[in-house]
This record gives structure tokens, sequence and C-alpha cells, in this order.
């Protein structure tokens, strides 16, 4: 089947907003825009990565697709020390370029296409849809298990949420696992945010992942856990990550990789070793996300703006009521641009996505002039 058409790219929208964001000068601040709608990280990157990639740039040989054996062993390693989930092998996981790309392509790599569907969150970022349309196949937003039709072939789960911050419990998990099975469906659970929670009981507790013995016990068929470091190490530029769980499905996506040629250069293998080694920089980088996190969410609810979910992940996921657009406005002249709701599904018309991934300065300012309009009403 050929390629379906796809849809323009989302936030080619936002340029109007954009240019009105950086037009004014709210309650006297020159300072200029403050863009929360994008979540690319802009604090710098861990020396000890830097010279990881920096000493491995000798690159004369082609790299592997399945990644050095160092590699493979440290993101097992990690999965058992930050995750919880023991005994993966080498066997069961895979390093990817980004997270994004497996997102688009796994429902082609697994074989779907007409007649499947693809199940998503409700409130999801587009690229789960538009690998549905890659392969052919029929997407479908729900969170509800029971609402999963037979012809589901493949189910994804986000959490923490993508724009929404929700985090799955071990028992929604466990749920979504079980409706899995009854369908003979793949279930794949993208946890690029799991270092990332935020209220309780996520503030003490590890976000669970669905690979966590509790959710599947020591039955891995058919479940894979997807994550990146773009977010807790600061390498989004570096398109780093990797997926891990059933070793059948794993082989399959190595087998197709191989002849694709997608494989991770391999100054970035050696810079992910290096990564995954490391926990001290990820805690400092939580730290960071967390003050600001402290300053944004009260001067948005002083503004008027109700945050819902947002326990874990990069964002805060707000509404005033109103549609997205008209807030978008609102905010565009305070000097600040968001992200709509209507770009992440149809569930969620009056709600916009702001991202902590601003520098201290530039979240300082969207707080100050958030206060000030909450002030002024």
């Amino acid at each position: 089947m050929a390629l379906q058409e796809l849809p323009d790219y989302p936030w080619d929208l936002m340029a109007p907003y954009a240019e009105r964001a950086r037009s004014v000068v709210p309650f006297g601040d020159a300072s200029g825009i403050v863009d929360l709608s994008i979540g690319s990280p802009v604090d710098p990157t861990p020396e000890l990565i830097r010279d990881a990639l920096a000493a491995a740039t000798d690159a004369h040989a082609y790299p592997l697709t399945v990644g050095t054996p160092a590699l493979r062993e440290a993101i097992a390693g990690w999965f058992e020390r930050r995750r919880g989930v023991p005994g993966l092998t080498v066997e069961n996981v895979l390093p990817t370029i980004g997270s994004k790309e497996l997102v688009a392509l796994l429902p082609f790599l697994l074989g779907l296409g007409e007649g499947d569907v693809v199940v998503h969150p409700r409130a999801a970022y587009p690229t789960y849809a538009i690998g549905a349309a890659i392969a052919g196949a029929t997407s479908l937003a729900s969170d509800d298990p029971a609402e999963w039709p037979e012809r589901t072939r493949l189910i994804w789960l986000n959490s923490p949420g993508n724009p929404d911050g929700r985090i799955l419990s071990v028992d929604e998990l466990r749920a979504a696992v079980a409706r899995a099975r009854e369908l003979g469906a793949y279930l794949a659970s993208d946890e690029c945010y799991a270092e990332l929670g935020w209220d309780e009981p996520w503030d003490a507790e590890r976000v669970p992942s669905v690979l966590d013995p509790r959710v599947i016990g020591d039955d891995r068929r058919n479940i894979l856990a997807v994550y990146s470091l773009s977010k807790q190490s600061n390498l989004a530029g570096y398109r780093a990550a990797f997926v891990a769980g059933c070793r059948t499905v794993i082989a399959r996506l190595v087998n197709v990789r191989k002849h694709a040629g997608l494989m991770l250069p391999a100054p970035l293998q050696a810079a992910m070793v290096a990564a995954l080694a490391d926990d001290h920089h990820v805690a400092e980088q939580k730290e960071r996300y967390r003050a600001r996190r402290e300053l944004l969410k009260p001067a948005l609810e002083s503004a008027g703006f109700r945050i819902d979910r947002s326990e874990g992940g990069l964002y805060l996921w707000a509404t005033e009521g109103r549609d997205a657009w008209e807030s978008i406005g609102r905010l565009a002249d305070l000097g600040i641009l968001a992200g709509p709701g209507h770009f992440y599904g149809v569930h969620y018309p009056e709600h916009v996505r702001l991202s902590l991934t601003a520098t201290d300065e530039r979240i300082a300012a969207a707080a100050s002039r958030l206060r000030a309009f909450g002030d002024s009403l």
C-alpha cells in the first residue's frame, strides 16, 4: 500500500503568534519573547558526555546496528538500576536514532497495514498517529482498554505523558498489558520522561515502567519500552535513544534496521555509555526543572489557569476554560508562546501546553508577566 498523505506540520500555524509575542512589551518588560512552546532542552550537555564523544571520534569503521556490547550492557544495567527492571540481556535492547523515528516507524517495522488499528493516548503528540498513517493503518485515541477493538495490533502508552504529564500506575499498566494479551497485540510504552516525577506519590516513588515485574511478571512477550536521553541528559541534538523488551520483537527490528542502514554513529554510542553510567548529572537536571516548575505553575494559576494532570514530565497542561487558540493569543500578548491543545488530538480543545525547557531567566520573565497579569484582573 502506498504511503498515505500526511497532514501539514502543525507548528507552522504558530508563526503569527510567535511574531505577535515578539512585538509586545508586556508590563514594561522589553526582554523579548518567552518561548515555552517546544520542549527542546536549553541546558548544557554534561561535560563527561562530551568528553566521551570526543574521545571516540576516530570512528573509521561502520557502527553496529545493534550497538556496541558496552552500550547494550549499559542500557540493560540502567533499566535495572533506574527503572526496577531486572534480567534484561543484550538481546533485549536496541539503540535507536532518537525515539521519534522509532515511534513513527514502529507500526511499519512490525508489519502493520490496512485494516489494523494503532491505539494511542487521548492526549498525545502527533507522531503516534503519523506512524499508523505511514504503515497504512488506522489510529485510535483511547485511554480505556475496554474500548480497544479486536483489530488492534499495536497499543502505545505514554507515561509520563506528553502533553499532559499523566503517570500510569502499576495497576493501570497491568490492565493495559492484560488487554493487549487478549487482543494478541503489541504494546509499546513511551517512557522518555520517566526520571521527571513531581507530585505525590511520584515525588518519592519511581515512575513505573511497563517492563516492571509488578506489571508483566517474567513475560516480556510483545512488550516494549522506549526511552530517550534527550531530556534527562540534554542530548536532544545527539539523537540518543533506545528500546527494550521482547527479544523476538527486538530481533525483528534489528533485522529490518540492518537492511535499511538505520544505525547510531559510533561516537554517539560511546557518549550514551557515559551518560547511562552517571546518575549525578540526571539528578542535577531534574532539580533545574523542578525549580522552573515551582516558579511557573503558581504564576499560571494566579493568571486564571487551572493545571490538569502534569504530575510528571516536562510540561504544564493548563486551561482557562476557553478555546486553546484564544488562550494562545492571550499568552502571546504577554510575550509568551505556548502550544495549543488542538495539536494533541481533538479531546482537549481548551488546553495549552507550556514547556519547562527554557532558561531560568526566561521562566522567571514568564512568571513575572503572568503574576502581573493576574494582579490586573
